[in-house]
């Protein structure tokens, strides 16, 4: 088939949505299919992403506590329109299908069955409050919708019902369970706590340094490295500085294969989110990297792991039961080991493969009107 994958996003600007495309694209082409990317992009020229069709030029946007990098431009319907009757796509793949502007302006001009992945959530959802009024209708057009996680098909049925599918997002657990080298700086026989995230309010890194004030005094062993872009914050700055804390290593964003290898140095992953996940796919890194969570109880984290199981589950802003859950895996060795054993089984669902398949599946069922069942 030839598929049309459509990001509401940047597709130069690291995401997970934009991850998942990426990967899913390759995927899909790797089982025989024939994939073009549509998508925003700032500088088409510094790419070299051969099956990309560069639609817009984006510009960032608040949104759901982060920044969204989307093309706001009306003036691209011509481009979209001669872009679809061109490739005659067999198969359309909104990811974010209601979002502004390039996904809406495909979907309406579309002919092909339109298949629709829903990656958001939010605990409120004012994200289509205003804008479900205009969208009714629009949405009908989707042959087949996606959700990535429980909570994401809740948060978007709310204002949209129909017939969700969830299938997860996608992980290269071979690439992040690959025995790869850890970095000899961080190994010196101190424990390491590893945060992975940008830097902003929602991911919690300021409950997290609070945690580790907590600790670092009866464990001065202990270092915390942090891991993504961004600025830590006034909040984050202030805590560090009252309470002098020492051995906070800031290492800034990183390519996936140091990534992987900080997963590789550290003892203990922990991902404070605030909430307004929709699943969680850095856990699946670190469980496919075998190490033990600390995670807040949100429900894009719940769809992902069990708390006792492949790590612990803390209340959101609750630095007192981050400490604690933290401290229980410091002094337990072999809880840690445990833990994430656990985490690499669990990974395996996650799979690029089995996700592939289930959405080849949902195209097939689009494409030819009848159930296809999936190996």
């Amino acid at each position: 088939m030839k598929i049309a994958l459509v990001s509401p996003y940047d597709i130069t600007y690291p995401g997970g949505v934009v991850s998942h495309i990426s990967n899913l694209g390759r995927e899909l082409e790797e089982r025989g299919h024939s994939v073009k990317v549509l998508a925003p992009v700032a500088n088409a020229k510094s790419l070299g992403i051969d099956n990309l069709i560069a639609v817009g030029r984006p510009v960032p946007v608040p949104s759901n506590g982060s920044i969204a990098r989307i093309s706001l431009s009306l003036w691209r319907e011509r481009t979209v329109k001669s872009v679809l009757r061109e490739e005659a796509f067999d198969i359309v793949h909104l990811h974010e299908p209601l979002a502004p502007v390039l996904p809406l302006t495909v979907l309406h001009h579309s002919e092909a069955p339109n298949i629709g992945t829903f990656h958001s959530f939010s605990e409120h959802p004012y994200k289509y409050t205003l804008s479900h009024r205009f969208l009714h209708g629009l949405d009908d057009k989707l042959d087949s919708r996606i959700a990535v996680s429980t909570p994401a098909m809740r948060y978007v049925s709310r204002f949209f019902p129909g017939d969700y599918k969830i299938i997860p997002n996608g992980l290269d657990v071979d690439f992040y369970s690959q025995d790869v080298p850890p970095f000899d700086a961080f190994c010196d026989g101190k424990l390491n706590i590893l945060f992975v995230g940008r830097l902003e309010k929602r991911k919690g890194l300021r409950y997290l340094l609070e945690a580790f004030s907590r600790l670092k005094w009866d464990y001065p062993f202990l270092r915390l490295i942090v891991v993504g872009r961004g600025n830590p914050g006034k909040e984050c700055y202030q805590i560090m500085a009252e309470r002098n804390l020492q051995d906070v290593v800031f290492v800034g964003g990183v390519s996936e294969e140091h990534k992987r290898r900080y997963f590789r140095t550290a003892h203990i992953f922990c991902a404070p989110s605030l909430g307004k996940e929709s699943f969680g796919i850095v856990l699946g890194e670190a469980m496919a990297s075998g190490k033990p969570i600390v995670a807040s109880d949100i429900e894009g984290y719940a769809s992902v792991m069990t708390s006792g199981r492949e790590g612990f589950l803390v209340p959101p802003k609750d630095e007192k039961a981050l400490a604690e859950a933290l401290e229980r895996l410091i002094l337990d060795p072999g809880l840690r080991a445990e833990m994430g054993e656990s985490g690499r089984i669990t990974v395996q669902r996650y799979r690029w493969d089995k996700v592939a398949a289930l959405v080849e599946a949902v195209y097939r069922e689009a494409a030819v009107g009848e159930t296809v069942s999936v190996p």
